[in-house]
């Protein structure tokens, strides 16, 4: 439910309604706009009726008509801005996550580390744990990654990302102090790992599923916002369609339509979403001009050979150029924004 307050509410008559909202076991969730104070009331409502919180001092009451209510504009306007170790994604935020798809050694990432650093980049990506198509393909270093992620991060000062697959694996996670937890395409609808993430106090990305609507995906999200976790961040990583000249379709129309119906912060990673190396480029910037948040790209010191993805990922020469371009874009569109 969505109560809006009027304003000239008086302090007593706050008082009052909060102590209603929470006498029914419900939370209530701020949103002061520039037009509007707005409670969301967080909870099962359903058996409520709508004037019971048509109290004096209140405008307005209304049902959230989204199954996904929490992370809908209805239920909060103004855009969510998540911190990620002090590095903010989100309205008026756009940084890239880079790094390699997999941890491979101790001196790939500490050498791809700086270099992504030294061109822009402010969180590191590398995956630990790796879910693979074939059974025979390389599944990761495992708790050693995180370990070599964690060294990473104490010397460049970059927050990591990296994915976590099972729930199993929260205590190893925090054992690392991992800076966001992200949550693979096949495990967009793993809804136990969801909610355990809803329990923590970390940054989640949530990447969309290979098939997933974006129905589903916001609702997948909803269940972390839900359990109580508010941090979660989108990524949109190209869908699976009929078309097979390269991996993925990113949908670009995603990053504008999210934005539209949520406050959550979107972000997109052309390297799955293309899985072909020249068209990571081109898609990076497609993605910035759409009003993506920010870019998860791969960057591998020696793609040709790494041990996952070798198609799709940067050189750090390739990556610093993509920069270069992408700051220079951002600034174009900067510019036209005052036209």
């Amino acid at each position: 439910m969505i109560i809006t307050l009027k304003d000239d509410m008086k302090p007593e008559q706050y008082t009052s309604l909060l102590e209603r909202i929470k006498s029914k076991g419900f939370e209530a969730n701020f949103d002061r706009g520039k037009e509007a104070t707005v409670i969301g009331v967080r909870g099962d409502t359903r058996k409520i009726e709508e004037n019971y919180f048509m109290v004096d001092g209140v405008k307005s009451v209304k049902r959230v008509s989204k199954r996904w209510k929490e992370v809908s504009r209805e239920f909060k306007n103004a855009d969510t801005i998540v911190d990620v170790s002090g590095v903010k994604l989100g309205n008026g935020y756009f940084n890239v996550i880079a790094g390699p798809c997999s941890v491979e050694s101790e001196e790939q990432i500490m050498d791809v580390a700086e270099k992504v650093k030294k061109a822009g980049a402010t969180l590191l990506r590398g995956g630990a744990f790796k879910p693979r198509s074939s059974p025979y393909d390389f599944q990761g270093l495992g708790e050693p990654a995180l370990e070599i992620l964690a060294k990473a991060r104490d010397k460049f000062n970059l927050p990591i990302v990296t994915e976590i697959m099972e729930a199993e694996h929260l205590e190893l996670f925090s054992t690392y102090d991992i800076d966001m937890y992200q949550v693979g395409a096949r495990n967009m609808q793993n809804f136990n790992l969801l909610k355990k993430l809803g329990s923590i106090n970390k940054p989640v990305l949530l990447k969309r599923g290979l098939s997933g609507t974006i129905d589903e995906w916001l609702s997948c999200a909803e269940y972390i916002v839900a359990n109580g976790n508010p941090n979660v961040v989108l990524c949109e990583r190209g869908i699976r369609t009929f078309e097979t000249a390269y991996r993925n379709v990113l949908d670009l129309n995603a990053v504008a339509y999210v934005k539209e119906v949520s406050h959550l912060p979107i972000i997109v990673d052309p390297s799955h979403a293309t899985g072909k190396l020249s068209l990571v480029p081109d898609m990076s910037k497609a993605a910035v001009a759409a009003g993506a948040h920010g870019l998860l790209l791969e960057v591998h010191p020696d793609p040709k050979n790494a041990l996952s993805d070798a198609n799709q990922q940067l050189t750090p020469e390739q990556f610093s150029k993509l920069m270069k371009d992408i700051t220079l874009l951002s600034g174009i569109l900067y510019l036209q924004s005052f036209d």
